[in-house]
C-alpha cells in the first residue's frame, strides 16, 4: 500500500501564500510545488475558514514569525480590497478576452502582465498563447514579438540569463534559435546580464559540539533522488533586521526540497528545513545529510533528528566552503539574481520574495547547466518517466 505524503505546516502556509498573497493561480502554484491542485484548494479553504490561527494545528504551533506574517496578510488583504482599479481598465471586465489581451499588450510597459491578467480575470498562459499566435502573422511582427519574448524571459529571470540560457529558454518556448541568434536578439532588445557581486561565507564553527566525518567528500554527482541531501544557512538583510534562511537541496536534481526562515539563527531553523524535506520526500534511512560545521548543525536537536530517522550526518572540513559547493552556489544565485536588487522593508517582504524565487522560479523554471539546461522539476520528471518506460 502506498504511503501517503505528509506536509509541514510551514510548507502549507507557504503554498497558500503563493495563491492568496502573490496572486498565482492554484493550478500554477500546485504544479510548481508538485502537489495536487485540489489539495492546495482544500488547504486554502481550511485556512480561510480559520479565524483563530489553528489551521493545520496538528503540525505544531505558529512561530512568532508566522504570527507576524498572519497579521501582515490581514493588512495586505484589506489594502487590496481598498486598492482602486488601474487606469484605463474600467469597463474591460465585461469585454471578450481578445479585447482584454489587446489592452494588456498596450499596457504591459506600464503594469506587470501578471497583475493585469489577475485583475481582468484571464489566465497568464492564455495571454502568452495569444501573443505567440500574433507572432506567426507576419515576418516583421514575428521578429518584434520575438524581441518581446526575449524581454519577458530576461525580466522573469531577473536579468540573470546570458546568451546560452536565453537560447535554451527560447528553444523551450518553440523558438528554434542558436546561441549567436539569442545574443543578437538580446542586444537588439537592450537586455544585459546584471553585474554579480561577491559574497563572503560566514559560519560559526568555533564551538565545542561534536562534528560528523565528511562522508560526501565533494562527490556531488548522485545517481538517484533522496540519496544525498546538502544543507546550509544564510542571512538576508531587511529594514526590520536579519532574516535567516536554511535550505535542504537534493544533490540528484539540485532541487530545494526543504526550507525554513526565521528572525533568529537557532537550531530549530535547520531542523525545520530538514523536516519539510522529510515530510515532502519521505527519504529512506541511510540518507546522507551534508552541511558545514555551523553550531546549528552540531546541536543536540539536529543530531537527534538525524539519528531518529537513520540518516547519516556529514560535515565539511573546517573553513572549506568548497566541500558544500552546491548549496553555496544556490545561495550565490539567490543573492546575485534576486536579493541584491531588492531593498526589503520587512522580514515578511523578504520571506515572500524568497518563497517565490525557490518555488516558482528556481525549482520550476531556472535552467541549470549541470542538468543539461533543465529545471530541477523538469529533470526529475524526465528521469521518472524514463524509469517507468524502462
Amino acid at each position: 500500500m502506498a504511503i501517503r505524503k505528509q506536509y509541514s505546516k510551514e510548507f502549507k502556509l507557504d503554498a497558500i501564500s503563493l495563491v492568496l498573497d502573490q496572486g498565482y493561480a492554484i493550478a500554477e502554484a500546485a504544479r510548481s510545488l508538485e502537489i495536487r491542485a485540489n489539495m492546495l484548494g482544500r488547504w486554502i479553504k481550511e485556512h480561510q475558514a480559520d479565524d483563530n490561527g489553528q489551521s493545520f494545528r496538528g503540525n505544531g504551533k505558529l512561530t512568532p514569525e508566522q504570527e507576524e506574517i498572519r497579521r501582515l496578510k490581514a493588512e495586505i488583504k484589506q489594502l487590496k480590497l481598498e486598492r482602486p482599479n488601474f487606469k484605463g481598465g474600467d469597463g474591460l471586465l465585461r469585454e471578450r478576452n481578445e479585447v482584454k489581451y489587446s489592452f494588456i499588450t498596450r499596457k504591459k510597459k506600464t503594469y506587470p502582465v501578471g497583475v493585469m491578467c489577475r485583475l481582468l480575470g484571464v489566465g497568464r498562459s492564455a495571454y502568452y498563447e495569444y501573443v505567440l499566435r500574433k507572432v506567426n502573422r507576419s515576418d516583421d511582427s514575428a521578429h518584434e514579438e520575438l524581441i518581446d519574448v526575449v524581454r519577458e524571459i530576461a525580466k522573469s529571470s531577473n536579468f540573470t540569463y546570458g546568451s546560452r540560457r536565453m537560447e535554451k529558454a527560447l528553444n523551450a518556448l518553440s523558438h528554434p534559435v542558436g546561441r549567436w541568434k539569442a545574443r543578437s536578439l538580446m542586444k537588439e532588445a537592450g537586455v544585459r546580464v546584471r553585474y554579480r557581486k561577491k559574497y563572503k561565507v560566514t559560519t560559526n564553527s568555533n564551538h565545542k559540539q561534536p562534528v560528523f566525518e565528511n562522508q560526501l567528500n565533494r562527490q556531488f554527482d548522485v545517481a538517484s533522488p533522496d540519496q544525498v541531501y546538502a544543507g546550509d544557512i544564510t542571512y538576508l538583510w531587511t529594514q526590520q533586521g536579519w532574516l535567516y534562511l536554511a535550505v535542504v537541496i537534493d544533490l540528484f536534481s539540485r532541487k530545494v526540497v526543504g526550507w525554513s526562515m526565521s528572525s533568529r539563527m537557532k537550531a530549530n531553523v535547520v531542523c525545520d528545513a530538514l523536516r519539510m524535506a522529510m515530510w515532502q520526500r519521505r527519504p529512506p534511512s541511510g540518507l546522507i545529510v551534508h552541511s558545514d560545521r555551523g553550531s546549528q548543525y552540531a546541536s543536540k536537536n539536529y543530531r537527534r533528528l538525524l539519528k531518529a530517522h537513520g540518516f547519516v550526518g556529514s560535515m565539511s572540513r573546517k573553513g572549506d566552503c568548497w566541500d558544500n559547493a552546491v548549496v553555496e552556489s544556490f545561495f550565490g544565485s539567490l543573492k546575485q539574481e534576486r536579493v541584491q536588487w531588492r531593498n526589503y522593508q520587512t522580514r515578511y517582504e523578504a520571506q515572500q520574495d524568497v518563497l517565490q524565487y525557490i518555488t516558482m522560479f528556481y525549482n520550476s523554471y531556472r535552467l541549470h547547466s549541470y542538468l543539461g539546461y533543465k529545471s530541477p522539476n523538469q529533470y526529475e520528471a524526465e528521469k521518472e518517466n524514463m524509469k517507468k518506460v524502462a
